[in-house]
């Protein structure tokens, strides 16, 4: 029986970050890495191609530091008002 895959819908998947990071707020996921037990997304801003890094995807788990899909700046404040 195959190993069950963490994180199967990582790469193409989008992401708010609540704080901006390298300029930016929007991000998409373009690749993924396995190492050992991590697993890290290639993360590249929606605004400028050029803008890329890697990240721990647990981190993306994390509601105070990302947000699943793109928000707007009004949609993360009523959020947090919640």
């Amino acid at each position: 029986m195959s190993k069950k895959q963490k994180f199967p819908y990582l790469v193409g998947s989008k992401w708010t970050a609540q704080q901006t990071t390298w300029g930016w707020r929007h991000f998409q996921v373009v690749n993924r890495k396995n190492q050992e037990q991590w697993v890290f997304a290639e993360m590249v801003a929606a605004c400028d191609p050029t803008v890329r890094f890697w990240l721990n995807a647990q981190q993306l788990q994390k509601r105070q530091i990302w947000q699943a899909g793109w928000q707007s700046l009004e949609e993360m404040t009523e959020t947090d008002l919640l």
